[in-house]
């Protein structure tokens, strides 16, 4: 037990990056909105992104990267949760661990989340 446990913690700290890129999705609950929002779910850092057309009527992916709030946070284990309700467009971050919320959307170009609560 105690060599698979040096083990880990060896690849944790020698493959850290390798082992980046664990993600979370989901999408705005705002009925005519089509927003994504993704989470690292051990950073907690929140980005989104959603369509757009261009004036020549082709399609665009349009992606606000995290801002005030929405960085990362203490490690954790993270996911979003879209709320029912049809008109909002931000989603709840959860630290699942310690049960902490925060609220994050997107203003002017960015991913704003709230300090977290419980």
């Amino acid at each position: 037990m105690m060599i698979r446990s040096f083990c880990l913690a060896v690849l944790l700290l020698v493959g850290g990056p390798a082992l980046a890129g664990d993600y979370a999705f989901v999408a705005a609950p705002q009925k005519d909105l089509n927003r994504i929002y993704r989470v690292d779910r051990l950073t907690g850092e929140v980005g989104a992104c959603q369509y757009g057309v261009k004036e020549d009527n082709s399609g665009v992916t349009l992606c606000f990267p995290p801002g005030e709030g929405a960085g990362k946070q203490e490690p954790g284990d993270y996911t979003l949760i879209a709320s029912n309700h049809e008109k909002e467009s931000a989603v709840f971050r959860v630290e699942q661990r310690t049960g902490a919320m925060s609220v994050c959307y997107v203003w002017k170009d960015q991913v704003i989340c709230t300090p977290p609560a419980r």
